[in-house]
């Protein structure tokens, strides 16, 4: 068995894109994920190690110290960071030339050939599920039988066929076992979520047929395939015995709500572990299913509502409406339930009315929190597709290069990229500067101190972000490394 390094490689400052993240730019307030997909490779593979350079803040010289120790390294990639990245891998390389090196993520999954031919240095690339290409990569197997592979050989580059996604979730191993071993959880933050945490699937896939959605379109499909009951609760009462400081336990699955009876399941079997958790939901999920879960002891929901404007509502094939978003903000403030709402700007068909729309939306609906983000459209996706077929594509990177910080490369007719990208900072001021949510901030700050000193420390980085975020994109490009 090769000793194996799965690595999330140093980015962007405060990225919140890495090997667990769904969001794939610089964040408003620190976020770390946990490298969930890395971890499930390193169960599989007795002399691994998980290292997860951004939140240790692991400098790429320091991880290249890493190389000699290992006979094969596997690096998270995404779009944003793909140029970062193959500057680590050449650093690895330089350190342990006999190192076999190679990436997986959504970004070389769908581009495979391009990806290995702008990095010379790279010997392969695990495509969509990485799990048991992995596997067997560590296992020596030889590289023209392992299925999802593509590699370079003889000076040339080949294309295995693709491996069938994994049907027997319950055969994986549990990841957090491997946080355990690897990592700091105290290191991991998400903002909506009660420090310190834990999050893990209980399935993969998505049904939906979001047209923007990156994750079901690139890497995991759009059927969701799902953990068995028991499998879940196992894991869940391992967590409570590995990190009982956690105060949170996060369902990280693309909507953990998809399928309804299944959600109401797990929800009666967490209830005798009694134990707060948070997980994913679609504005269509039932009340019968909200109250079981809330019983179960759910906390929080995060919902895409995504935006305000029915037709593009429709455009992007959310497959929900606007009355079942309100319906469900209603049931979930009746059930005690709080809400952090995603919402996108620059979607297709938006205008500078449908925007206004989406704010107006927002502050009705009045979740506990928002995420407001540039639509962005990557390769792979429907929505990429759209915008070069129609001419709306511009030329600049999705971020920028020196930065992270999101870029908006959509430019419609009558709604220019320049509008967009000023939208996120206007959206955010609206909903969070109103009256009423300022009065039931103070008031939570009020009763408890933990939140106080959450709600200042977020409000202290988002303005500070807004800020610098102003700033770079108004520095030239040729300067664009003054910015932080």
């Amino acid at each position: 068995m090769k000793r194996t390094l799965l690595l999330n490689p140093p980015s962007f400052q405060d990225f919140d894109g890495g090997a667990g993240s769904r969001y794939q730019a610089t964040r408003e307030v620190t976020s770390f994920w946990y490298p969930t997909w890395l971890c499930y490779s390193a169960g599989l593979i007795p002399e691994s190690r998980v290292v997860d350079a951004p939140p240790e803040n692991l400098t790429v010289s320091q991880v290249a110290d890493l190389a000699p120790d290992f006979d094969l390294a596997v690096l998270f990639t995404s779009q944003p960071s793909f140029t970062h990245d193959l500057a680590t891998v050449s650093q690895l390389k330089a350190k342990n030339p006999n190192l076999q090196v190679g990436m997986v993520g959504p970004q070389v999954s769908i581009l495979a050939q391009e990806s290995l031919a702008a990095g010379p240095q790279l010997d392969f690339v695990a495509r969509r599920e990485f799990d048991y290409t992995v596997t067997e990569l560590a296992q020596g197997r030889p590289w023209g039988e392992i299925q999802g592979l593509s590699y370079r050989a003889d000076g040339r580059i080949h294309h295995n066929p693709d491996r069938p996604l994994i049907e027997d979730l319950d055969g994986l191993p549990m990841v957090t076992e491997i946080y355990h071993r690897d990592l700091t959880m105290e290191h991991y933050v998400i903002p909506y979520l009660r420090y310190p945490y834990v999050s893990f699937y209980t399935g993969r896939g998505c049904p939906g047929h979001c047209v923007y959605c990156l994750w079901p379109q690139t890497f995991t499909g759009r059927r969701f395939r799902m953990r068995s009951v028991a499998n879940v609760v196992a894991e869940v009462r391992r967590s409570l015995e590995l990190f009982p400081q956690a105060a949170e336990i996060f369902f990280d699955d693309d909507t953990f709500t998809a399928d309804g009876e299944r959600a109401r399941q797990l929800s009666r079997e967490f209830r005798p572990l009694k134990f707060v958790w948070s997980a994913t939901a679609r504005a269509n999920t039932s009340y019968e299913t909200l109250k079981a879960m809330k019983e179960g002891g759910l906390r929080l929901l995060v919902v895409g509502f995504e935006t305000g404007d029915p037709q593009v509502l429709k455009n992007i094939r959310k497959g929900v409406t606007l009355d079942l978003g309100r319906r469900l903000a209603k049931w979930c403030r009746e059930l005690g339930i709080q809400i952090h709402g995603t919402f996108m700007v620059g979607l297709p068909g938006e205008t500078k009315e449908s925007i206004e729309a989406s704010i107006r939306f927002a502050c009705e609906l009045d979740p506990d929190t928002i995420q407001v983000s540039l639509a962005t459209p990557y390769p792979g996706t429907e929505f990429y597709d759209f915008c070069r077929d129609q001419g709306f594509l511009q030329d600049d990177a999705l971020v920028n290069g020196a930065t992270g910080f999101q870029q908006c490369v959509v430019d419609y007719p009558g709604l220019a990229a320049a509008d967009i990208f000023q939208a996120l900072p206007r959206f955010y001021r609206r909903f969070y500067f109103r009256p009423r949510y300022m009065a039931r901030a103070a008031m939570v700050m009020l009763r408890d101190p933990v939140e106080r000193r959450r709600l200042l420390k977020e409000g202290r980085q988002f303005l500070s972000f807004m800020f610098k975020r102003r700033q770079c994109q108004q520095t030239p490009v040729a300067e664009a490394n003054r910015c932080p």
